[in-house]
């Protein structure tokens, strides 16, 4: 496909040079009104198809181009809300959830929205057995059952689940961009040899979203188009266009130029430079990635809680927020981020060398050594030295085991790690997804090859793995969220985990882009409501 020609305002060569590699002075110095221009590094996308995409830039996309039944407001963090279904509930016996279909809204093709597009939609995204359809078969849908698990009569679509799971859990999986509704009127005129459109959906959109997809080049960009009639209310600005622009430093001159509007990838060096600069701001956000020590407990020193809590309180958690991370990460001790039901925001731990030492006098370890791999990364050796340190001043001696990314997570897949830094980003926006990977070992034995995060460091949960079992059932929302509140509260102060951040966002914008959201720990970005 092509990019739209009706982008008069760029002209011919302007277009063409935002969709290439050129240098920033050959572009434009000043962004079309109607127009929001984003850099953003996006090779990561695979796919623009809802039930293929599982990608941070490839969600994106998703997010403003398709609806799902159930949605997270932007506005209101955390917030289950309705989407194209107006209403929901579940039975007795909490098995069969019916919703009610919003009457009026119509797909970019003008075809209206029904219950039978609704379940195909979610039948299409099992059958085809993407990388995100695991999200959908938690709840007992395979290509072969999903026809019945999963129909639509009148304006009512019903889902039938294999277990009577919390009503959130399956509500909160909703709102993944695999359950977003397709058109299936034009998704099927567009299929080829038996795919449901999957190859046509790589370029195309057939969604309800703000946005409708008008071209699409892999590492160079994508052009959205504002459709008339959204529900929410039309899109403030008719265009945007996405650049695929990795380089932070080219970022920032083309943001301080004003030939784009919002540049995503600055680093904190580049942040510190614009300062002064009444032309630009910086929004501050959260992602869903936490960042973490963890220690195999094959090593027995790791079962001591004593040495452990020492550890907890010989890291400078603030310090190196403060300073080499300077907002690329904040300070988050718990390991479901902020925004997710039953997040803990509290954080309780913080550097105290002499509580350290008292500690480790305690547990009866003596001249305790730790050997942590690390990933050869800026960021991630900047972390490693300045534990390095502290645990140092606190008579912990530790050794780097520094490495490439793929080795180390090699040997931390086969539990062959003494003490490991790491990162962990959820699959989908509900708790069940870190908490079943932190706290749920149903065989802690070397042949298990479960591959959960519990699993990795030999710990074995105790009471916490059925706690976990029994949260993902609890039909109750308040109940289930305070459920995961005590189930963390036990797992950072006796589990081999130490929690130290939540990844932040630093977005540069020019002075006058209001209400553009990141997605928060949910990490889709969200178009329409962004004015400049």
């Amino acid at each position: 496909m092509m990019f739209d020609p009706k982008l008069s305002r760029f002209g011919s060569v302007a277009l063409a040079a935002l969709l290439v590699t050129v240098s920033p002075a050959a572009l434009m110095a000043e962004t079309p009104a109607d127009t929001l221009v984003i850099a953003d590094a996006i090779d990561d996308i695979v796919s623009l198809d809802p039930g293929e995409a599982y990608e941070f830039s490839g969600l994106d996309v998703v997010n403003n181009t398709y609806d799902g039944l159930i949605e997270l407001d932007p506005m209101k963090v955390g917030e289950l809300v309705p989407g194209l279904a107006e209403s929901w509930a579940v039975d007795e016996a909490g098995t069969t959830f019916t919703f009610k279909m919003k009457a009026g809204v119509t797909f970019s093709s003008g075809n209206p929205v029904t219950a039978e597009d609704a379940a195909f939609s979610l039948q299409r995204a099992v059958k085809l057995n993407k990388s995100p359809a695991f999200i959908l078969n938690q709840f007992g849908w395979t290509a072969e059952n999903v026809d019945q698990m999963v129909t639509a009569e009148g304006d009512t679509l019903t889902l039938k689940t294999d277990q009577a799971y919390a009503p959130t859990f399956l509500y909160n999986c909703l709102t993944s961009g695999v359950a977003s509704i397709v058109d299936k009127a034009t998704v099927m005129a567009n299929e080829v040899d038996g795919d449901m459109g999957n190859a046509w959906l790589h370029n195309n959109s057939a969604g309800t979203g703000a946005y409708v997809l008008k071209s699409f080049k892999p590492n160079e960009g994508y052009l959205l188009e504002a459709r008339s009639g959204y529900w929410r209310g039309d899109a403030k600005l008719k265009n945007v266009f996405m650049r695929h622009i990795p380089e932070a430093a080219t970022q920032r001159l083309l943001l301080e130029k004003g030939d784009i509007d919002i540049a995503r990838e600055l680093t904190p060096t580049d942040i510190e430079g614009m300062a002064g600069n009444a032309d630009v701001k910086v929004q501050q956000d959260v992602g869903g990635q936490v960042f973490y020590l963890s220690f195999n407990q094959k090593n027995e020193a790791y079962k001591n809680e004593k040495f452990l809590d020492a550890m907890r309180w010989a890291i400078d958690y603030q310090g190196m927020a403060d300073t080499f991370l300077k907002g690329a990460m904040v300070v988050h001790q718990a390991y479901l981020p902020k925004g997710y039901l039953g997040a803990l925001e509290d954080n309780p731990y913080s550097l105290d060398i002499e509580k350290a030492k008292a500690l480790i006098a305690e547990s009866g370890i003596t001249s305790p050594k730790v050997v942590m791999d690390v990933r050869n990364s800026s960021d991630r050796m900047e972390m490693a030295q300045s534990i390095q340190n502290t645990f140092g001043q606190a008579g912990i001696e530790v050794e780097l085991n520094i490495g490439e990314g793929a080795e180390q997570l090699k040997r931390y897949r086969a539990r062959q790690h003494d003490a490991t830094l790491q990162s962990w980003g959820p699959d989908y926006p509900d708790p069940h997804t870190n908490a079943s990977a932190f706290s749920m070992n149903a065989d802690n034995a070397d042949d298990a090859q479960t591959g959960g995060l519990a699993w990795r460091n030999a710990y074995d949960p105790g009471p916490l793995h059925q706690m976990t079992a029994d949260a993902v059932m609890e039909r109750d929302g308040a109940k289930r969220a305070a459920m995961y509140a005590e189930i963390q509260q036990t797992h950072r102060t006796t589990s081999p985990f130490v929690l130290m951040f939540q990844i932040g966002y630093q977005t540069g914008m020019r002075a006058g882009v209001e209400n553009f959201f990141t997605g928060g720990a949910t990490d889709s970005a969200a178009y329409w409501a962004i004015t400049k």
